[in-house]
């Protein structure tokens, strides 16, 4: 693989898992109205009900330790971990590891099969290998991604993608739950060592984009257009609350083009310190300028 190939995949790749790795923990908004009642009850008497009180304390706890698995068909796999906070805008900091498929190999051969990804309201920042340092010149391992220049590439899916990465926390996933209109109580189980209850339900994906973004017109039929394109409809959700009222499990199922695609994603250690700064310019090379210079550009 040449220099200009590897910089061209690094880049996609490097896109592909910070976009993956951030809306595995938690998946666009919903609906911003909702139950207004406040308090916990002991006893709650339906599945809304249950998951309103969830959505509120979770939202409340402003931080998390996070750890997921994502796999789409023969595409990639990969694990995502570590923290976020989003009390004041998103921030934090995950470790992210491709485990198989495409995407792993293609990232071996630019270096590494993991990366750091760095999450600030405005953009998010990729620490690439030391290989990829040398090939995209001047030794720099960090690349900044501004969500407004990925907004724009991207056209109506970079639109949507920006609103995910700014408002992926784990309560949007229980809104996401809320919003699918069907949502049922499954049962009582024990994960990760506490008690929990177990809801699930189907999400009509372009219905719920529709809803949930501030899209013009034009940019929900564009945005359709790529989701039919894409091969996904609907996309199955299950959420673990526990007996605080906070998410400690979900998972998300969908069919793409590209095959089935799974997530797993545990919550921990709500209230955890997150912290995380832009890291040194000296250090950093802007996503837009290596378009630029390298005439790479954004695949999934």
């Amino acid at each position: 693989m040449n220099s200009t190939t590897a910089r061209r995949a690094t880049l996609s790749i490097a896109v592909v898992a910070a976009l993956t790795g951030v809306a595995a923990c938690g998946s666009s908004d919903s609906d911003k109205g909702g139950d207004k009642a406040a308090g916990k009850t002991v006893t709650h008497v339906s599945p809304i009900a249950a998951l309103r009180s969830a959505e509120k304390s979770t939202d409340k706890a402003d931080s998390a330790k996070v750890r997921s698995t994502t796999s789409v068909g023969d595409l990639m796999s990969m694990t995502a971990n570590g923290a976020l906070t989003w009390g004041d805008g998103l921030k934090g900091n995950l470790t992210i590891t491709y485990t198989g498929g495409k995407m792993a190999e293609a990232m071996k051969k630019a270096g590494s099969s993991s990366m750091e990804a760095r999450y600030l309201p405005d953009a998010y920042y990729a620490h690439m290998s030391d290989a990829y340092a040398q090939q995209a010149g001047g030794g720099t391992h960090w690349i900044k991604y501004d969500y407004d220049d990925l907004a724009k590439l991207g056209g109506a899916s970079g639109s949507y993608m920006k609103d995910q990465l700014q408002n992926s926390t784990p309560n949007q996933s229980v809104k996401l739950l809320l919003a699918s209109g069907d949502v049922k109580k499954v049962g009582e189980e024990t994960v990760s060592g506490e008690h929990t209850t177990h809801y699930s339900g189907t999400v009509d994906v372009a219905d719920l984009a529709e809803k949930s973004s501030d899209l013009t017109a034009e940019q929900m039929s564009a945005l359709k257009k790529q989701l039919t394109q894409a091969g996904v409809t609907t996309e199955t959700v299950d959420v673990w609350i526990n007996d605080q009222d906070l998410l400690v499990k979900k998972t998300e199922k969908a069919d793409t083009a590209n095959g089935p695609m799974t997530n797993t994603t545990h919550y921990s250690d709500y209230g955890v310190k997150v912290t995380a700064e832009a890291p040194p310019a000296s250090d950093t090379k802007d996503f837009g300028d290596l378009m630029k210079s390298g005439g790479t550009g954004i695949t999934s």
